[in-house]
């Protein structure tokens, strides 16, 4: 669940002044400034399946990077593709910067027209390394100083102190050492590595349901949080995977999926809903409607967590009582702050 705090990153750059959303990625990491689009077409000699390359109908963008519309795909972890196999030659590792990392994705080509196509991918990462560029620091101590200190995170960081060890809960089976979070590495992803407690990540998320503000710190303006949180998709868009789309009754704010339509979906929760989970089981989501928020932590084999997604939502809303008018109390203002 690093994603939405890296897209909480990006969003407090862009209310700074620093960071544009509608503005080329290539102004911020020229080095990504050629890279070209592939298309798959049939050779008409052999009849066989052949591979092209076409430029960009328009750039990617950095709000493409936060709705994973910016053509960039993942290995095939996910989608198993030609193009998804192309992306097997990242230099996605524990020794790599960031820096080095998003170099080695110029030497690949985008999967899709920037824009037309949502598929889950590496954009997260590039947006992580765009925050240092804008910044002028490392990710994790921008990380640091505008979120987790401000919000007293006392337990979230890209690694956990020896002190703290045996609070860790280790996932079931072997990790890529990229994500080996026991001890310190240059390679900060904004898409994945985070490591956090319920407690400080329950603390982020009553900052985004009360529109940007916890305990009387302000991170984000409740417009841009509104913004995060709804719908910015079109019906053109087309989906790779099941995550999101019109199957999911789902769609992609800036940083979040969100709940489009209740009626025909297999789980409950009120339109408007924003969420995500993490490849280990982990899962959160946010139901303003209802003043809600879930944080599952829980540690499972990748693939292996689906049965528990469902679950957890029909136990919080099961759990819901109708209160008797006479005990019932309006929440306190979550802005009730001495200005």
């Amino acid at each position: 669940m690093t994603k939405p705090v890296t897209s909480v990153a990006a969003m407090v750059l862009v209310e700074n002044g620093k960071l544009e959303l509608d503005t080329p990625v290539s102004k911020y990491l020229p080095e990504l400034r050629d890279m070209q689009v592939v298309v798959e077409m049939t050779d008409p000699t052999s009849g066989k399946a052949a591979i092209a390359m076409e430029p960009p109908k328009r750039p990617m963008t950095v709000r493409d990077l936060l709705r994973h519309t910016s053509g960039s795909v993942y290995l095939p972890q996910y989608v198993d593709a030609p193009i998804n196999r192309l992306y097997e030659k990242a230099a996605f590792k524990r020794d790599n910067t960031l820096a080095e990392f998003v170099t080695s994705l110029a030497n690949l080509p985008l999967a899709h027209q920037p824009g037309e196509v949502w598929e889950y991918s590496w954009g997260v990462d590039v947006l992580a390394r765009i925050v240092e560029v804008v910044s002028g620091q490392s990710f994790d101590q921008f990380l640091d100083s505008r979120i987790f200190e401000p919000l007293h995170l006392v337990d979230t960081g890209f690694y956990v102190p020896e002190a703290k060890l045996g609070h860790l809960v280790e996932a079931p089976t072997r990790r890529d050492p990229q994500f080996d979070v026991t001890r310190q590495r240059k390679l900060l992803s904004g898409g994945g590595g985070l490591v956090s407690t319920a407690t400080d990540y329950l603390r982020f998320c009553q900052m985004l349901l009360n529109d940007g503000e916890l305990d009387c710190v302000r991170i984000l303006a409740p417009e841009t949080v509104h913004l995060m949180t709804t719908n910015t998709l079109s019906s053109a868009t087309r989906f790779i995977g099941d995550w999101i789309g019109p199957a999911a009754n789902s769609s992609w704010g800036l940083g979040f999926a969100i709940r489009t339509n209740p009626e025909s979906s297999y789980v409950p929760g009120s339109v408007g809903s924003y969420s995500w989970g993490g490849l280990w089981g982990t899962y959160f989501w946010v139901d303003p409607a209802e003043k809600l928020i879930v944080v599952q932590m829980i540690r499972v084999a990748p693939g292996k967590a689906e049965p528990y997604y469902p679950a957890i939502r029909y136990l919080a809303y099961g759990a819901f009582r109708v209160p008797e008018p006479s005990s019932f109390a309006l929440p306190r203002p979550a802005g009730d702050c001495e200005r």
